[in-house]
């Protein structure tokens, strides 16, 4: 079935994600019309949306027959592709880290940092963690009953964590904030490095700079933590070693830069986007108030319902089918998160905020090999804050209008005004 081209060129456009609604229109048409079908935006090469929940958990189940590496992992245009290959000479990254590798070096490099990951040695840091959350917490009460919850608090709480566990310290915090969202924004005039609309040839500039700034910074992270090294995460993969050697400059870089930014911007446009769904819905929060033993219900709920990483693209690596469709080796496949977690087929009621929907099997964090390497702290970190926030928080409000960032990849709440009364 032929896709209007309004539909095609959402999928891609950084203000529809903004604007959402247009991107919900496109998606649920593609899911009851044609879920399984090549598209070409405007300025794009062809590629398949898999918009159904189904669909998407068999990709990604299949990360031999699909791959990371070959292409981009998120959607990028003809001139983009362009410009990143004259950078790097040839290749379609910028960064070599865990998202854009397969096996076996996918599996090698996601051990490093797995330990420290895991939920038995994340309850160590629990009385920690819960110390911080503390902290936002009395900070909203400081605020006088009215905050952007989004900048004041989401944005700030999951950095503060993040660079405790990497062991990073807290006057670092602006700089770290700043450049996390650099690396996901470049299409928001807002967060941007340059403050502006850029075009791509420009964006990709940005982006190449960013990077090094980043390998700036943490080059003297790591011949820090080689001289002394620390139980935290930057000593981790400062002294990893794969085959007796450390991990290469451009690798190690490339290791950081993905914990700083996924471990930080997926949980705060999470953290954000669960306030503004109880603002928005009365019922649900007086719900969540009368029985905390649904946090994380909510905590859930929130992930399913912002859905903060809004795709990922994969490549065919044979000649194969899926769904009835003829998918040939090298074609390009978007698995639209976004859409998997709106699925009627999946959900009951998808496009309603339910803090109790069980069961809850979202597709936000992945699926499979690939599946995201920090979902433990992100469920943590959020299932903490709002049990320290909650038992304070007598009511909760909107106060304006909430914003979105321009971002097609990883996006969320950008501006989330509120009024509430704590005690």
């Amino acid at each position: 079935m032929q896709v209007p081209q309004n539909f095609a060129d959402a999928i891609v456009d950084p203000l529809a994600y903004a604007e959402v609604e247009r991107v919900d229109e496109a998606l649920r048409w593609l899911r009851k019309e044609a879920p399984l079908t090549r598209i070409e935006p405007r300025g794009y090469e062809p590629f398949w949306t898999v918009t159904r929940h189904a669909d998407i958990l068999e990709v990604e189940r299949q990360n031999d027959l699909f791959h990371n590496a070959d292409r981009s992992v998120t959607i990028i245009s003809k001139e983009a592709e362009r410009n990143i290959k004259q950078i790097t000479g040839g290749s379609p990254h910028l960064n070599r880290n865990l998202t854009r590798m397969d096996n076996p070096d996918h599996f090698a490099h996601r051990r490093i940092a797995q330990g420290v990951l895991l939920p038995q040695k994340l309850r160590e840091r629990v009385p920690r963690i819960r110390e911080i959350a503390r902290e936002f917490v009395n900070k909203m009460a400081d605020l006088g009953g009215s905050c952007d919850f989004a900048r004041d608090i989401a944005f700030l709480y999951p950095l503060r964590v993040l660079m405790e566990i990497m062991g990073l310290p807290q006057s670092e915090e602006p700089l770290m904030l700043r450049l996390t969202q650099q690396a996901f924004s470049s299409t928001d005039p807002d967060l941007n490095r340059s403050g502006k609309q850029v075009s791509e040839a420009e964006r990709i500039a940005d982006l190449h700079r960013l990077r090094g700034d980043l390998s700036e910074y943490f080059t003297s992270v790591v011949n820090d933590r080689r001289k002394c090294p620390r139980d935290d995460l930057a000593s981790v993969l400062a002294n990893a070693k794969i085959g007796g050697q450390h991990l290469q400059d451009y690798e190690l870089v490339s290791y950081y830069g993905l914990v700083a930014t996924a471990g930080h911007d997926t949980t705060a446009n999470t953290t954000a986007g669960g306030a503004w769904a109880l603002a928005e819905n009365p019922e649900q929060f007086a719900k969540l108030k009368g029985d905390p033993a649904l946090i994380p219900g909510h905590v859930e709920e929130s992930v399913r319902w912002e859905t903060a990483v809004k795709h990922f693209m994969r490549t065919a690596t044979a000649d194969t089918e899926l769904s009835g469709q003829k998918i040939s080796k090298g074609d390009w496949l978007m698995l639209c998160y976004l859409s998997g977690n709106r699925d009627e087929a999946a959900f009951v009621d998808p496009y309603r905020y339910d803090i109790s929907r069980t069961p809850n099997k979202h597709v936000a964090f992945g699926y499979g090999a690939h599946i995201c390497l920090g979902q433990h702290l992100g469920r943590l970190e959020m299932q903490i804050f709002w049990e320290e926030l909650l038992p304070r928080l007598e009511s909760l409000e909107l106060a304006g209008t909430p914003t979105r960032t321009k971002a097609n990849f990883v996006s969320g709440p950008k501006s989330v005004p509120i009024r509430y009364k704590m005690h």
